[in-house]
């Protein structure tokens, strides 16, 4: 029986059933997103530390030279020290691509494998005489492609391939350093046949790194530290980086693209309620009368409860699934965070830890928006249900007494809003969550754009420019969401109110007074919603923003601007389904 009535209802509201879909398929995709990127951040380090037999410590001495070899001779023999590989030489210089320029760290290597720290080639091959490999990320921001000719410090040198590895942080965070300093600046990463070394370095003395690998990975960061905890001294003035060091790194690059699709997904999250609500809400509606039907042939509340809440759990379940599949193969494609490291994100199926939060917040947003609208139609007296009447509003002699002075349209507005006072509400929610993206969009368009200072060329930010990309998706997504809501909600609204119009108009209001009275209805409680939002949405970019100093805010009349446009666009969604109610004759409404 449930399943009978369930694809009977599918059946007869399609259109209802994909806009369904579509609200909570932007929710879920929005949060697979923010969820796939901290896959993409953190998981292609584990994947590139084991293909590349990642160290465990980086260790560079303070000295150059031999004296920095006889340095480095002493740390194999230290205790839980299980393997190196090294020491490499190392040259910290300035690299030229045609107009483009960097810093640039040069490491020496032989054309042999090693087995701890070998960087896998994506593309090309491994160091040759006259040669050099290039880190992917440092090649893909600067356009490089293996063939290409580059120049350091003086010196051309042919692009033999392109490569990753887990033993530096990706550009453009490779701690680029004058010898002998621990001041470090952003540059790139380049591996040389061990042969050129000499030629490249030309005055500057060679410095060099070791890899290790320890018993214990996870005391990488004791290392340096005595049984006592004190530092040991040994290593005073050395640049000892540990692999969580890189990790970390990797992982702080992209935080606030994380957390900027994070709030994207509880705002969405918040529209998909509010959209799926309205468009239980005008289900409820229509199936009134059919509640009353079943109910008088014997179906009691819990069946026709059961019925609904299957129906969304169904529709929740299909869209959770197309969001999960949408973000996690749009990922890679938007955002490639992980092009300096390995990952497999869109090439092989979504992990159980990111697919259970996906589901579960479809499931939620079917349930939360659902659950009171259903049972209140389940429990409603047959009698009632088949008047498809709605509740009487709560009566105050104040409102009362002051909505009687009001314009006709005005009252017309106010009354439907006090009949329907829940819709109204959904209405404040649905601007206060677009104006909130709106604000914050406007606030952070007016923050600096950040840039990569590479020493002989300054270039934009490319996580800056990642965070510019998913903002536009995102603030595209809610607006186009919060458009589909407002259509919904102001049908709904006009469906609703097909015959309390009808009556005004039989006691002497114009059609146009009633259509204008219509539009009211939704441009009101859109106005505290348009208001908080402008507020809400300027805190959040400022809270979430991360700043080392005073910032300037969005103009003001950047935010009266797109405060205006949201009511113009709610007033203009409600002027078509309210010039067809009030050209509908009188007779027709009252009839239905």
């Amino acid at each position: 029986m449930v399943l009978w009535l369930l694809r009977r209802d599918l059946r007869r509201r399609r259109a209802e059933t994909v806009l369904l879909v579509v609200a909570i398929t932007a929710a879920t995709a929005t949060l697979t997103l923010g969820l796939t990127l901290n896959e993409l951040a953190s998981r292609p380090y584990e994947r590139t530390r084991a293909a590349t037999a990642g160290p465990d410590l980086v260790i560079e001495p303070g000295a150059t030279g031999p004296e920095a070899l006889d340095a480095l001779a002493a740390i194999a023999a230290r205790p839980g020290v299980t393997g190196t590989s090294g020491p490499y030489p190392l040259l910290f210089l300035d690299l030229d691509f045609g107009a483009l320029s960097s810093r640039v760290v040069v490491q020496g290597r032989d054309e042999a494998a090693v087995t701890i720290d070998q960087p896998a080639v994506t593309e090309g091959g491994w160091v040759r005489p006259g040669g050099a490999v290039v880190e992917r990320a440092f090649a893909d921001a600067f356009g490089m492609r293996t063939g290409d000719t580059v120049t350091v410090n003086g010196r051309a040198l042919r692009v033999e391939g392109l490569a990753v590895t887990a033993a530096r942080a990706p550009f453009p965070n490779v701690n680029w350093h004058l010898p002998s300093t621990l001041d470090v600046w952003k540059g790139g990463a380049i591996w040389v046949h061990r042969d050129d070394i000499p030629a490249l370095a030309g005055t500057q003395p060679i410095s060099y790194n070791l890899n290790v690998t320890i018993a214990d990975p996870a005391q990488a960061p004791l290392f340096t530290r005595l049984p006592s905890g004190e530092k040991d001294t040994t290593f005073r003035g050395w640049h000892v980086r540990r692999w969580q060091d890189f990790a970390d790194t990797t992982g702080r690059r992209y935080g606030a693209l994380y957390e900027t699709l994070l709030i994207g997904s509880w705002l969405l999250t918040g529209l998909a309620v509010t959209g799926v609500a309205g468009i239980v809400g005008g289900r409820v509606i229509a199936q009134r009368r059919r509640v009353g039907l079943l109910k008088a042939v014997g179906a009691g509340p819990g069946l026709i409860a059961a019925v609904h809440l299957t129906e969304y759990l169904l529709i929740g379940l299909v869209a959770a699934g197309a969001g999960l599949a949408a973000g996690w193969l749009a990922a890679p494609v938007l955002f490639r965070p992980s092009v300096g490291l390995m990952g497999t994100i869109g090439t092989a199926p979504p992990p159980a830890g990111l697919v259970w939060p996906v589901v579960a917040l479809a499931l939620a947003i079917a349930v939360a928006a659902t659950l009171g609208q259903v049972l209140r139609a389940a429990g409603t007296d047959t009698v009632h249900a088949l008047a498809d009447a709605a509740t009487p509003p709560s009566r105050s002699r104040l409102l009362i007494g002051l909505s009687r002075r009001l314009p006709v349209a005005l009252l017309l507005g106010v009354r439907i809003n006090a009949r329907r006072a829940r819709r109204a509400r959904l209405t404040t929610v649905n601007t206060l969550i677009t104006m909130t993206a709106l604000a914050a969009v406007l606030t952070g368009a007016v923050q600096a754009p950040g840039t990569e200072d590479l020493g002989g060329t300054v270039i934009p930010d490319v996580g800056g420019d990642r965070l510019r990309a998913a903002t536009v998706l995102l603030i595209v997504l809610v607006c186009g969401l919060a458009l589909l809501n407002t259509a919904v909600t102001t049908a709904t609204a006009a469906l609703d109110a097909r015959q309390p119009l009808a009556v005004a108009r039989s006691l002497g209001a114009t059609p146009a007074q009633a259509g204008l009275g219509l539009a009211v209805s939704q441009v009101l409680p859109a106005l505290p919603g348009v208001a908080g939002g402008a507020l809400f949405g300027v805190a959040l970019q400022r809270f979430f923003h991360e700043t080392y100093g005073p910032e300037p805010y969005a103009p003001a009349w950047w935010l009266v601007a797109a405060a205006t446009v949201v009511l113009l666009v709610v007033a203009a969604l409600t002027a078509v389904p309210a010039v067809a109610t009030a050209r509908r004759p009188v007779a027709d409404a009252l009839r239905h």
